[in-house]
């Protein structure tokens, strides 16, 4: 969605009460839904349900069927094993890894809420500090303390030094208690997310940004606060979508690479692809942090189960699957498939970047820029909050924003594609992420568009018969 950043005009030209929406928005649809259909009730029973089984299956496999995903099932069905057998052979929670699993968060923790972010001090361009979100549904505008990079470069500069100087932790440690780490990162998504839960009803930050449906597993999984806050700076959508999990990503692929190292004396350069790749990615997203106030994770998404435990479970475990897999089946590339996937990879991070950055320039300079080196194409729209407050927004309809209308997402997925080619193809396991990128970006392209509609009305019809494709032009 390309809208402009949401800021008041001046009360002359753009901020007027009123209860008639002449642009057909539906002020109640804006955020997650009011009421429950039996299709969306049925997918969250699901989620809930099978979820956190998918996460350990996929974990499993590697653990005791070398990253296979077809041979357990066929043990179970020809009767050679029992589930009884996989799961006592299963490692179980240790206090070992509770305390890593402790010490981590709680690290984290401090970093995000007691170290100030001093890099937009000396870092060009980059955007940290205090920084404003965008409007919320009850017309909240929320502060942020914005130092995910700060709070990454720390972690990384103690693990190499730890890694090269102190010894006091072996670099293979996250692999070598991967199966207690995931019940630990468990107990921690289901308790920030029932607690998230019980504020909602309870003691919520802000009792207008709250939605109930009276159904308690859709409420539970997507959330009733907008926005939950404990204090003024500790906000529980930016923490658990950035920090802890986004922040391990690149611990955890430098802990495979060790493992690597360890195991077969050498690390392979489909390793260090699938660390370079996928760190470009984290990098980008922290650099970018500010930037991602404005998204719909941020913006439209309550939090619930599925941020909570998505972000502590799922990410971690599921998008680091590539590395997992290449500790068990180290692959060595040809020199020119090497280069082609690294190729791949930039390309789709550079269409993925640019989209985005066209799209924040658009938004801080309200229109006057150029792309591509002209003045930039828009339709203009308007929506209400809930106070009846009238607000304005511009979508773009150029540059990359005029190929389709969610490019960014076509790059994010050559990125993906990228991670999964560096395992080769002798296990479909690594192609998990590509599969569900895939899914979950199409599914967010048509979640995303239903909110605009119904935040937008006719003026959200005049942009997508302005930009008719979602993903691929001519095709989709």
């Amino acid at each position: 969605m390309m809208a402009a950043h949401q800021e008041k005009k001046t009360s002359e030209e753009r901020k007027h009460k009123s209860t008639q929406n002449d642009t057909q928005t539906s002020q109640v649809q804006w955020g997650r839904a009011w009421e429950v259909d039996w299709f969306s009730l049925a997918s969250i029973l699901f989620l809930l349900m099978f979820a956190p089984l998918i996460v350990y299956y996929f974990v499993m496999s590697c653990d005791q069927y070398q990253c296979s995903l077809i041979d357990p099932l066929i043990d179970l069905l020809t009767g050679n094993k029992h589930l009884s057998d996989i799961w006592n052979k299963t490692p179980t929670l240790t206090y070992r890894a509770a305390a890593i699993y402790a010490l981590w968060v709680t690290f984290q923790v401090f970093l995000y809420v007691f170290v100030p972010d001093f890099c937009h001090k000396f870092l060009p361009g980059y955007v940290g500090g205090v920084q404003e979100g965008a409007v919320t549904p009850a017309g909240v505008v929320n502060k942020y303390e914005i130092n995910g990079l700060q709070a990454w470069i720390i972690t990384h500069v103690l693990w190499f030094a730890n890694a090269y100087y102190f010894h006091c932790f072996s670099p293979t440690i996250i692999f070598d208690n991967w199966i207690p780490l995931l019940w630990c990162a468990n107990i921690l998504g289901y308790a920030v997310s029932t607690f998230a839960m019980i504020k909602g009803y309870f003691f919520p930050t802000n009792a207008k940004d709250c939605k109930f449906t009276g159904n308690f597993f859709y409420d539970y999984m997507m959330g009733i606060e907008f926005n939950p806050r404990i204090g003024k700076w500790f906000d529980f959508k930016l923490f658990f979508n950035g920090r802890p999990g986004i922040v391990a990503w690149t611990l955890i692929n430098l802990s495979y690479a060790a493992k690597q190292q360890e195991l077969y004396g050498q690390v392979t350069n489909s390793m260090i692809l699938v660390n370079v790749l996928q760190g470009i990615y984290v990098l980008d997203f922290f650099w970018n942090e500010a930037w991602y106030l404005k998204t719909i994770d941020i913006c439209h998404d309550h939090f619930g189960w599925y941020l909570g435990w998505g972000d502590c479970v799922w990410l971690p475990y599921l998008y680091t699957l590539q590395g997992l897999y290449l500790v068990y089946h180290p692959v060595q590339l040809r020199t020119a498939n090497a280069i082609g996937i690294l190729m791949l990879g930039l390309i789709g991070y550079y269409i993925f970047r640019m989209t985005n950055h066209q799209k924040d320039l658009f938004r801080r300079t309200n229109g006057n820029c150029k792309i591509w080196g002209k003045k930039p194409e828009y339709i203009e729209c308007s929506y209400m909050s809930v106070d009846g407050t009238k607000y304005y927004s511009k979508l773009m309809t150029s540059g990359f924003w005029g190929w389709a209308r969610h490019f960014n997402y076509t790059g994010d997925l050559m990125g993906s594609l990228a991670y999964c080619l560096t395992c080769g193809f002798e296990h479909i396991l690594p192609y998990f992420y590509i599969v569900y990128m895939t899914i979950l970006l199409t599914h967010r392209c048509i979640r995303d568009e239903h909110r605009c509609f119904s935040k937008y009305g006719k003026d959200w019809k005049r942009y997508t018969a302005a930009v008719p494709y979602r993903l691929i032009p001519g095709i989709f």
